[in-house]
């Protein structure tokens, strides 16, 4: 399998709409492609995957151990795969190489070629003093190429490719500006793939302007071989068959834990809320994702044989960030309207009194859970603007430190056979 990553300098640069511009112009090829999203990142492997046909995973060189990398990449099975990077190439932790979370470390364990998504929007020559800084920053990386986005008109392009040319750097090609193919956002991010209705028509666009402007032989020839395998799982599953919350509002679960729960014998029993679906009882484990239940308070405080189900379901429930919201005794949206959870456990939350939480979490569990049991040592992430407004008085669900390992003290909550907690989990800590 050949393989490539796509990079840029910064966050909002284009990659995403660059990235998903390859895989849909190489689909239309007629090459089997895949994705990798490297970083903690629910929102972009949807797009990739509706783009490919196929899953996509998620790879973090901080959360994921060196097997567990060589796992998840290892289920990939393309002609070609791309791994996009999160925020700049080299942006992540101070720590040791190859665990700081950055794009740079996939790059330089998998020896795989960098392309170059460059924003000139506002610069011209001075893109390729950028680039050439890029790649010369680190000798264990290696930038191909560079590709130009939001190019304003030829002028602009030839300045570029000229300078491009001085400094001994290679141009795939130059997107120009274009608002009809931007992905719109919301306040974490893209708006999710599930709720386009003309995604179709987006990539079809997409790979038109791919194959005008790009040079697609050129990208495809500086792939290089991707070697990777392995059995190393992130988390055991927490039950034989999980009752799975999975629509609008319950949208962010890693496609790799899911993977890694079938490989180990366990069934994944999807149900919505929004629609008013229970979980259904032969489960013994119950699994409430994140997403959006902020902006289906109503329909999610109306859902009676959902709050039903929930409450005589007899195996052990987990809720993660927005899973965990609606696990509470109340949710507060962002007009301070206050809807009633399920009241599972008692902490109430609130997204008008909006404070953004984002960073690298190590958690250890403090109680036999889904999760584990006590002492379990595990490695995620949060990114929620909602707040605690009540923190209840269940037992905490564990101790936090950040990704520096400064303790962030006793967060989440867990009481029974129920828990939860802001903290989404990307991988257990001692996985082999």
């Amino acid at each position: 399998m050949l393989a490539l990553v796509t990079a840029a300098p910064r966050s909002g640069a284009g990659k995403t709409t660059l990235t998903l511009a390859l895989l849909c112009a190489f689909r239309r090829r007629g090459l089997r492609v895949s994705a990798l999203k490297s970083g903690p990142d629910y929102i972009d492997p949807a797009f990739h995957a509706a783009a490919t046909g196929s899953p996509v995973f998620n790879l973090d060189s901080w959360a994921m151990s060196p097997a567990l990398l060589d796992s998840v990449a290892g289920e990939v099975d393309a002609d070609l795969l791309v791994i996009e990077t999160a925020m700049g190439l080299f942006d992540g932790l101070a720590g040791p190489p190859g665990g700081s979370g950055t794009g740079a470390d996939l790059a330089a364990r998998f020896g795989l070629p960098v392309v170059l998504v460059l924003d000139v929007s506002g610069q011209s020559q001075s893109a390729a003093a950028v680039a050439r800084g890029f790649a010369g920053y680190d000798p264990g990386v290696c930038v191909a190429g560079v590709i130009l986005n939001r190019v304003g008109s030829e002028r602009h392009r030839d300045g570029i490719f000229e300078a491009m040319g001085r400094a001994g750097l290679r141009v795939f090609g130059a997107f120009p500006r274009d608002a009809g193919i931007a992905l719109p956002s919301r306040h974490l991010g893209l708006v999710q793939a599930g709720e386009h209705a003309d995604l179709l028509p987006l990539f079809e666009r997409l790979a038109d302007r791919a194959e005008e402007t790009l040079d697609l032989d050129g990208i495809l020839a500086c792939a290089a071989p991707l070697r990777a395998s392995g059995s190393a799982v992130a988390l055991p599953p927490p039950g034989q068959r999980i009752a799975l919350a999975s629509d609008v509002a319950f949208g962010f679960c890693y496609p790799h834990l899911l993977a890694g729960w079938r490989r180990q014998g366990a069934e994944i029993v999807p149900f919505s809320p929004l629609a008013d679906e229970a979980p259904p009882e032969d489960c013994d484990a119950c699994w409430l994702p994140g997403g959006y239940p902020e902006l289906h308070g109503e329909t999610l405080a109306g859902a009676e044989k959902f709050r039903a189900g929930m409450q005589r379901f007899a195996g052990v429930i987990h809720g993660e960030c927005g899973g965990y919201m609606v696990l509470g005794e109340g949710l507060e949206d962002a007009e301070g309207t206050r809807h009633a959870m399920l009241g599972l456990l008692d902490h109430a939350t609130s997204f008008a009194a909006r404070k953004m939480k984002l960073g690298y979490r190590e958690a250890r569990v403090l109680g036999d859970t889904a999760l584990g049991p006590a002492g379990t040592l595990l490695r995620g992430h949060e990114f929620h603007y909602a707040t605690l407004t009540d923190p209840g008085t269940a037992a905490p669900l564990a101790t936090l430190t950040d990704g520096q390992g400064r303790g962030l003290g006793p967060a989440g909550g867990r009481r029974g056979r129920v828990s939860g907690s802001f903290f989404h989990v990307i991988a257990r800590r001692d996985s082999p």
